[in-house]
């Protein structure tokens, strides 16, 4: 028996077609075979796929599951924000919900109207690792091109996150983001060795009142040699520079803007709001805005 699918093609964490972070949706994914979804995520050949589904409990309003081309993914952060822009565009949607994947239960927050609304993420805020030891640290470095001069002495290379781990690697300015000549192949051997599945190196723009940082990540071990725009190493972000001093905020929140996929023609912009009590940040919600390129049907 044959039927049709709906699939979306959605770029997030921007307004303009053809930049930010593609990701393809597929609505009511209901009877997909895990074989039908890596297929259609492999034809599709965006970096991740959403499938969504309906709940199967009380305590969620929709399921979703993620692909690679390559494999399944616990949770990726702009494809949720591509699969909740299509969804709130549909008749009498909810402004608020419940997303269930397999890293777990995450809220939802439509904020806005129209073309213009963004898509609120929110999160447990995740875990900081540990620090790399001066080994590890040169042997990243010289894989990224980079000298320890071009590091920004305030911010140690740490890991970062649990199911979805990156290193952070903070660079002392934008200029040394344009020298980085990343060694795919070094990086895919050192992410087995530290434990890190992916790079992700900002350069911290205070004075710029636009976004407070700017950067690229390259995560080769899960076959992205350069991620365009990540919201949740945005948000892993936050957490670390609450911790080390570097953000600004009043005991109770915490916000800042960072852009990302200039190198790639593929500029975007995610918003992080941190919720904090006591001083530790107690919540993370990753924003972002996203426009629909295409949508079409296939029969399988």
């Amino acid at each position: 028996m044959t039927r049709k699918i709906h699939i979306h093609q959605v770029d997030a964490f921007t307004l303009e077609r053809f930049t930010g972070n593609p990701a393809g949706v597929v609505l009511h994914a209901d009877g997909l075979t895990d074989t039908q979804m890596l297929a259609i995520a492999r034809e599709l050949n965006n970096a991740d796929t959403a499938f969504l589904f309906a709940a199967d409990g009380t305590d969620h309003d929709v399921r979703v599951r993620f692909f690679t081309p390559r494999t399944e993914a616990g949770f990726v952060g702009h494809a949720t924000v591509a699969a909740h822009h299509v969804l709130s565009a549909l008749p009498n949607a909810p402004k608020r919900l419940r997303q269930k994947s397999k890293a777990g239960i995450v809220e939802i927050e439509v904020r806005g109207e129209g073309d213009e609304r963004k898509i609120a993420v929110r999160q447990n805020p995740p875990p900081l690792g540990r620090e790399l030891n001066d080994r590890e640290r040169l042997a990243v470095l010289d894989a990224l091109a980079l000298a320890t001069d071009d590091l920004d002495s305030r911010c140690p290379l740490r890991i970062a996150g649990a199911s979805s781990t990156r290193l952070l690697i903070g660079v002392r300015s934008v200029e040394s983001l344009n020298h980085l000549k990343p060694d795919s192949a070094r990086l895919t051997t050192l992410s087995a060795q530290i434990g890190a599945a992916g790079y992700f190196v900002f350069a911290l723009t205070p004075g710029n009142e636009h976004h407070l940082c700017e950067a690229r990540m390259f995560c080769p071990a899960l076959g992205i040699a350069e991620d365009p725009v990540s919201g949740n190493a945005h948000g892993l972000l936050g957490v670390y520079l609450v911790q080390n001093g570097l953000l600004a905020h009043d005991r109770h929140r915490a916000s800042f803007r960072g852009v990302q996929g200039r190198w790639l023609h593929r500029a975007g912009q995610v918003e992080v709001e941190l919720e904090m009590a006591g001083g530790t940040v107690s919540g993370v919600w990753i924003i972002g805005q996203a426009v629909s390129v295409f949508q079409t049907e296939m029969t399988i």
